[in-house]
């Protein structure tokens, strides 16, 4: 009888998974520190590499796994659920999202229909509700064709995070760090506390400049010297490589946006125009860096427009 159970929930198993277009890149989860796991996406524009330019990450607990964002397309998710499931046949039980944007949830819908809650933080309703989530859902069914398509939707989140939030799975001890507004509309980190290992969402990007967007910078810096002073051996970004020297792996996006603060700000006091004053700063210290050419101009002239609203 057993066997005839597994069977069946094999076989339902792979009948969902047949519904997703298959993924041509490499979506392979590596260990990091204990039971802590991370799957590194490649370093690209947001619909380059079939959308995989974010990370995510497992845990996996004696009661169940916790999974740390869900990726850019169902098929990107299911991909990484075949890879949990390389580690363990346990539940998934919970993913904690960190932050409503398209790269790291649109494959929030695999691991819901594992019977996962979703958990997100205080902000994501200014998303969901928002017309820019709907039209950037309807482009990405272009843009991204067939991974994400019209069986892709929106994840609404079973429970809201408003604060520092504590919880246990089995032997395993966790803390989530809620930041508000920084990133996004609202962004939250995931320390396993027994692993010694902190997922942070994009809050960091390594290896290449951040996409700054409508974020709020000078909270963004704040957060940034909250965060460095975690103690921790392991780290993983929203974007780059994981690694067992965390405030390595922080500097690049906390020197830029603290560059962005210094220059923009200075120029916004002195009414000095975005033109002349993009123009007359020394970008040399990061213009070697990855995206530097796609985002930096962008960047500056958000942070520009940003510091205008708060400083006048």
């Amino acid at each position: 009888m057993k066997t005839i159970i597994l069977a069946l929930s094999l076989l339902s198993f792979f009948s969902q998974a047949a519904n997703y277009a298959e993924v041509g890149v490499e979506v392979e989860s590596k260990r990091l520190n204990g039971n802590a796991y991370y799957i590194p996406g490649m370093s690209g524009s947001a619909t380059e590499y079939e959308g995989f330019i974010s990370n995510a990450g497992f845990i996996v607990t004696t009661e169940g796994v916790v999974v740390f964002d869900g990726l850019g397309s169902p098929p990107l998710a299911n991909a990484m659920l075949s890879e949990i499931r390389k580690v363990t046949d346990k539940p998934i039980k919970l993913v904690i999202v960190s932050h409503y944007h398209a790269d790291h949830i649109y494959g929030l819908q695999v691991f819901k229909a594992q019977g996962a809650k979703i958990w997100a933080p205080k902000g994501v309703w200014d998303y969901l509700d928002s017309e820019t989530a709907e039209t950037l859902l309807k482009s990405r069914r272009d843009t991204l064709f067939p991974w994400v398509n019209d069986e892709t939707y929106l994840v609404e989140p079973d429970r809201i995070i408003d604060k520092d939030t504590q919880f246990s799975l089995g032997e395993h001890k966790f803390l989530i760090s809620y930041f508000g507004k920084v990133h996004s509309d609202g962004d939250m980190s995931l320390l396993s506390v027994t692993d010694q290992t902190l997922y942070s969402g994009d809050i960091i990007f390594e290896g290449r400049i951040p996409f700054v967007g409508d974020a709020d910078i000078i909270e963004w810096s704040k957060t940034l010297d909250r965060v460095r002073n975690m103690q921790v051996e392991y780290f993983v970004p929203g974007h780059g490589s994981a690694s067992d020297q965390p405030k390595e792996t922080m500097d690049l996006t906390y020197r830029y946006l603290n560059f962005l603060l210094d220059k923009l700000g200075k120029a916004v006091e002195a009414m000095d125009q975005f033109e002349e004053t993009y123009d007359a700063i020394d970008w040399s210290e990061f213009e070697d860096e990855p995206a530097f050419d796609a985002a930096n101009r962008k960047n500056a002239y958000a942070v520009y427009l940003y510091l205008e609203r708060v400083l006048d």
